[in-house]
C-alpha cells in the first residue's frame, strides 16, 4: 500500500517551507479559463507544480499549472491555478493528490471550481452552485485501500456540497447583486463532448450540467473532513442542445467573458465565510 498520508505530509511541509509557514484557511481550485483569480491574491507566493512533490503538470490549455498562496482581504488561501483531469491518462490518486494536500495543510474549506455545459435552465454564461453530483466518471477516487488518518472507510455523501455554506453563498451572491443558480454537476470521463443521446441521458438523471472534473476533488477532500463549495461556469450549451459544434476554445471565451463578475463573486465568498 503506498503510504498516501505520509507522501501528503511531505508535499504539504514542503509548501509550508516554500511558503513562509503560511497557514491557509480556504482552498480553491481553479478550473478552465478562471486562473486569472490567483492573480488578486496579496504578497503572493507562487511554486510550479513541477518543483511540488506529488503534483502532476496539466497538458491542457487554460490550466497555468501553479499553485498561489497568499492574502484575499484578510483571509490566508492556497490557490491552484489548473488542475490535471482523467482523461489525460492519470490515475485517481494523482488527480485527487492536490486537492487532499491542501487539506493537509491546513484548508478546512475548498472552492471547487470549473467550467461545465448547461444541460437545463442554464445559459452560457452563468454562474451555478453546484448542490450535488453524479459520478459518471467509471471510477471512484477512494476505490482501494483506505488509511484512516485521512478518513472512513464508507464517508457519507449526503452533504458533499455543504448545505449550509451553499446557503451563505447564496446570500452573499444576493447580497452583492449576482445572478447564482443551483444544479447538479455530471461528471463524465472525457475527453470527447458528450453525444446528444447522452445529455438526453443526464438530462432524465438529474443533471443540470456536466463536466470532466470536480467530482473526485470534492469526494477526496470531503473524505478528509473538508467542507465544500462547488462553482461552474457555464461555458457552453451541452451537445444535442447547442445548435454549434463545442469547442475548448467556447469554453476559455465564456469563462473570458464572465471573469469580472466570478472574481467579485469568489472574493466577497472568502471574505463572507
Amino acid at each position: 500500500m503506498t503510504d498516501i498520508y505520509n507522501n501528503l505530509k511531505k508535499t504539504a511541509d514542503y509548501i509550508s517551507q516554500k511558503t513562509n509557514g503560511l497557514k491557509p484557511e480556504i482552498g480553491l481550485i481553479l478550473g478552465s479559463g478562471l486562473g486569472d483569480f490567483a492573480d488578486s491574491v496579496e504578497g503572493a507566493f507562487r511554486i510550479p507544480y513541477s518543483e511540488i512533490p506529488g503534483f502532476a503538470v496539466s497538458t491542457v490549455s487554460g490550466h497555468a499549472g501553479m499553485l498561489v498562496a497568499g492574502q484575499i482581504e484578510g483571509k490566508t488561501v492556497a490557490i491552484m491555478q489548473g488542475r490535471i483531469h482523467y482523461y489525460e491518462g492519470h490515475s485517481m490518486e494523482n488527480i485527487i493528490f492536490p486537492a487532499r494536500a491542501l487539506v493537509m495543510l491546513g484548508c478546512k474549506t475548498l472552492i471547487i471550481t470549473n467550467a461545465a455545459g448547461g444541460i437545463t435552465h442554464l445559459s452560457p454564461g452563468d454562474l451555478c452552485l453546484i448542490s450535488d453530483h453524479i459520478n459518471f466518471m467509471g471510477a471512484n477516487p477512494l476505490r482501494g485501500e483506505n488509511d484512516e488518518r485521512l478518513g472512513p472507510r464508507f464517508p457519507d455523501m449526503s452533504d458533499i456540497y455543504s448545505k449550509e455554506l451553499r446557503k451563505t453563498v447564496k446570500e452573499i451572491a444576493h447580497r452583492n447583486g449576482i445572478l447564482l443558480k443551483e444544479g447538479i454537476y455530471a461528471a463524465m470521463p472525457g475527453p470527447t463532448y458528450e453525444s446528444p443521446a447522452e445529455i438526453n441521458m443526464l438530462k432524465v438523471a438529474g443533471a443540470s450540467m456536466v463536466g470532466m472534473s470536480t467530482v473526485p476533488e470534492s469526494i477526496a477532500a470531503h473524505h478528509m473532513g473538508a467542507s465544500i463549495i462547488g462553482i461552474s461556469c457555464i461555458s457552453n450549451l451541452a451537445a444535442g442542445i447547442s445548435p454549434v459544434p463545442l469547442t475548448h476554445e467556447e469554453v476559455k471565451e465564456t469563462a473570458s467573458r464572465i471573469s469580472d463578475i466570478f472574481k467579485k463573486l469568489i472574493r466577497e465568498i472568502i471574505t463572507g465565510i
